[in-house]
């Protein structure tokens, strides 16, 4: 597949290994993506979306599920496709889910946090059970 590069480097993240996601806010439109993982309810993009079932400031309610999911959303980043995280208000389940993504990627739980709250947004993993949820991320 051919890269299409995002037009907007607004929410862009760089994982780890150099593949880049971009993490939002649900209600927010942004340029289009190849993919969404979708972590609130919300408007439906335009493009294909998997849904994970993750209540705010919690974790996720099917943890196989969640790590199916995020083990897709990393695949497609490093196949070149443009890959999006997104929540209600785009920090906490997002910035879990992306410290999730840069677990997979090599980083232990704890770094992976700091990596996210540096790079994304410093709020990003919200609370004591997000981050104590990361440690089960394999």
């Amino acid at each position: 597949m051919d890269a299409t590069p995002w037009t907007d480097p607004t929410g862009l993240f760089t994982l780890p290994g150099g593949a880049v996601v971009r993490g939002r806010r649900i209600a927010v439109p942004g340029p289009p993506a190849d993919f969404a993982l979708l972590l609130a309810p919300g408007p439906e993009p335009d493009w294909p979306a998997r849904h994970v079932r993750w209540p705010d400031f919690w974790i996720p309610l099917d943890r196989a599920d969640a790590l199916d999911a995020l083990r897709e959303a990393r695949r497609r980043a490093y196949a070149g496709e443009r890959v999006e995280v997104a929540c209600h208000g785009g920090v906490g389940r997002t910035g879990t889910a992306l410290a999730a993504l840069a677990v997979l990627d090599g980083l232990p739980p704890g770094p992976a946090v700091t990596w996210v709250r540096a790079r994304y947004h410093p709020r990003a993993v919200e609370t004591p059970w997000q981050r104590r949820w990361l440690r089960g991320v394999r």
